[in-house]
Formats: structure tokens, sequence, C-alpha cells
């Protein structure tokens, strides 16, 4: 069997001298002192190599200086082609980029925010698709089998108060804020039973409110249906004329009032 081999060529001894034209190219980027010692070469191609210089940068530790060389057929002149900061074993680097809805974590989302779900979320599914064994499962249930005492009409009335009247409720700034209630996002599981026409589970795991009882009536930006709000249009600094003047008159009714309180009253003249 017939094995092929990939010729290298060896690198091009021009370009491998051109350590001093490399160096120059590299400082002109970095700051004087920068580029230290040559930490090598690595041939690129036909006339063609890399050289590399530690860099001595105290904020691009493991950092080197990647200098190529070149020069182009039957000449003898070797130029520069490229020059960069390159990482090194143990550099520092900045994590891998995430778009942001895998960089978004559950209680990041604030008063004001919106939360768009796109149209192939996965965790939401059309309302017509709940089958009647859910239902039927709630049914029992609620009219308490397999269970000794089940919550009465008082429990049900303090508790509706107590949730209707708390953070989970519509009276809240993030309720105010968001673009539609909680009855009306997908991510809104009803509770079985009498409280489902005003308490739901919120089943969304990028909202506050996850996991916990809302009203109805409540709401956030992560609502399912949430759309994208346009940017807020920046309004103009207002302009002040502090060079110009304006001609004020005075009024007359201030002088003389001015002046009267200033001479003498004519019964005290008399006195005196």
């Amino acid at each position: 069997m017939s094995r092929t081999r990939t010729r290298v060529s060896a690198p091009d001894q021009a370009c491998v001298a051109a350590v001093d034209l490399a160096r120059a190219a590299a400082e002109e980027l970095a700051r004087p002192g920068e580029p230290g010692e040559h930490l090598g070469f690595e041939a690129e191609g036909d006339r063609v190599v890399t050289h590399y210089f530690a860099c001595l940068d105290r904020a691009y530790r493991g950092w080197r200086w990647a200098v190529t060389v070149t020069r182009a057929s039957r000449a003898k002149k070797v130029t520069v082609s490229e020059a960069v900061l390159l990482p090194g074993s143990g550099a520092l680097l900045a994590p891998e980029w995430l778009p942001w809805s895998e960089r978004l974590r559950p209680g990041d989302l604030g008063v004001g925010d919106l939360l768009p779900s796109p149209d192939d979320d996965d965790r939401l599914e059309p309302g017509f698709a709940e089958t009647d064994e859910d239902v039927d499962r709630q049914m029992v249930f609620e009219y308490g089998l397999g269970r000794a005492r089940v919550l009465s009409a008082i429990g049900k009335d303090r508790a509706a108060k107590r949730w209707h009247s708390g953070e989970h409720g519509p009276h809240t700034p993030i309720a105010h804020a968001a673009p539609a209630q909680c009855s009306t996002c997908g991510f809104y599981w009803l509770l079985a039973g009498g409280l489902r026409h005003m308490f739901g589970v919120c089943a969304n795991e990028y909202a506050p409110d996850d996991g916990k009882v809302v009203a109805a009536d409540h709401g956030c930006g992560a609502h399912s249906e949430a759309a994208v709000m346009p940017p807020p249009v920046e309004q103009a600094t207002p302009i002040l004329d502090d060079l110009g003047y304006d001609l004020i008159e005075e009024e007359q009714g201030d002088d003389e009032d001015e002046g009267s309180a200033d001479e003498p009253a004519a019964e005290e003249l008399d006195r005196a």
C-alpha cells in the first residue's frame, strides 16, 4: 500500500536571518522595551517565516509578539507581512463568547426589561395541546381523594388575598412595567380548583418569579409574547445662551414706592 507524504519545504534562510527586521516591526506596535527575547521562528510556507518575541508588558503576561516576514521569488530583500500579539501558554484570555440567550441567568430580569421568546421555543406549545388526562388528574386532586382534609373556603380566601396583595400580585413596579399580564403568558401554569381563575405558577426559568404562585394580572418582562422594544429616543440637550442678554424695563410703581419709603412722612416733619 502506497503512502502519500506532504512535502515540507525547508525554512527560507533569508527570512530566518531577518530577526532584527522582525523585532523592529514589533517595536513599532509596542511600547519601547516591551518586545523581549527572541523565542524562535516557524516556517509558514515557501519563503514565509514567523518570528516570535516575548511580550514584557505586565498587562499581557504569557503573550508573545508574532512577526511574519517573507520575500518574493528570486528577490533578496525580506519584507514584513504582518505583526500581531498572540496568546501563548498560560496567557490570560477572555471567556468564550456566548450569545445573550445563553449568558442570561435566572434573576437577571429587572423592572422594565423584556425577554422575547423565539417562535421555536421548545418550552412552549400551543394551548390546545393539553390532554384530557391532565384535566382529570387535576379534578381528582381538587376533590381531595386520598387526603384527610382539604383547604376550606376561608383558607382559600385568605390565601387569595395574601397572594394578590403581595410581591407577586399586580401592584408591583415590575408588573406595571410588564408588556402584558401573566394570564396571557405561555409560561403561566394554572392552579387546580377554584383558584385557577386568579392564580397560577410561573414556569419560566429566566423570570424572577419562576416556581412561585403569581396572580393572573401580575406580569414581568419575560412574557412569552414580549416583543423587542425600539431603543428610546434621546432628548436633545437644551441650549443655554449665556452670551446674550435681554432688556427689562423697571416698573414705575416700584420706584415710587421706594422713593416714598425714603422720604419722611408729612406728619413727622410737622412734629419736628
